[in-house]
């Protein structure tokens, strides 16, 4: 349940359009629900400005379908990440409104419309085989309302195609960056932008990249400032702290008074 959700039960219950009772009995898997195998947290999206996440790598078909269906019943969007194909499937013939990305491996389902700010979030990413991060990066933020943007295969074995992309990555109000290998295209964009530069190390690379540990180790070492580091493969964690990064520039800038 979002706070959208609270206020207006509150408000129908001060109007004596919902008793007492009836709030209660909405209110009562507050601030979670048991589903036997699961607690779902019903209360995250009022601590935290969004609900529960599900990941779904781990988990049988039947319980995710469980957890999303309960997951609807409380309101708000929902997202999943960590999806088979075969999942994504049975989610999409269960929930007919559910949207599938097979790049990002990601289930959304969208129940309020997105109210979104100026500000934009620019997904970036070395090379192709690194989007399936970004691209969990990129849906993680706009289901959270975020305008994003992408820039892809901007490697720096071929560093003239991310400078010819310069304008955009300047007028980013955050930059998620995507890389294996050696990581180093963090390090060249946080030289590049004024904006919180959030560096994703993907387990892409031969031998001694160690599934992602050396552009993990390259990343923590960056000589650029504003550069921090999400873990190995985490879209859905450089995507989410994206999304709350530019909420809060959105937030302070429509609270600022007007100096004129």
């Amino acid at each position: 349940m979002d706070e959208h959700a609270v206020r207006e039960l509150l408000e129908s219950v001060r109007q004596g359009h919902s008793s007492i009772d009836e709030a209660l009995g909405r209110l009562r898997s507050l601030p979670f629900e048991d589903l036997g195998f699961a607690k779902l947290d019903h209360h995250r999206d009022l601590r935290c400005g969004f609900p529960e996440v599900i990941y779904c790598e781990g988990k049988t078909t039947e319980q995710v379908v469980t957890i999303f269906e309960a997951r609807i019943g409380k309101g708000g969007n929902v997202l999943a990440t960590r999806v088979t194909a075969e999942l994504a499937g049975v989610l999409l013939k269960r929930f007919p409104g559910a949207e599938n990305c097979p790049a990002g491996r990601t289930i959304t389902l969208r129940q309020r419309p997105a109210v979104t700010g100026e500000g934009r979030v620019t997904i970036v990413a070395a090379g192709t085989s690194d989007l399936p991060v970004a691209e969990e990066a990129r849906v993680t933020a706009e289901i959270m309302d975020q305008q994003t943007e992408s820039i892809y295969d901007v490697g720096v074995a071929g560093i003239h195609r991310l400078l010819a992309h310069t304008k955009t990555l300047q007028s980013a109000s955050v930059v998620v960056v995507v890389a294996g290998m050696e990581g180093a295209l963090a390090s060249v964009v946080g030289g590049m932008v004024d904006c919180p530069v959030i560096a994703v190390p993907t387990s892409v690379g031969y031998g001694a990249s160690f599934g992602g540990l050396a552009a993990l180790l390259a990343m923590l070492n960056c000589c650029a400032a504003g550069v921090t580091v999400v873990n190995i493969d985490n879209g859905f964690g450089a995507g989410y702290t994206a999304a709350l990064i530019n909420r809060q520039a959105l937030t302070r800038s429509v609270a600022k008074p007007d100096d004129s």
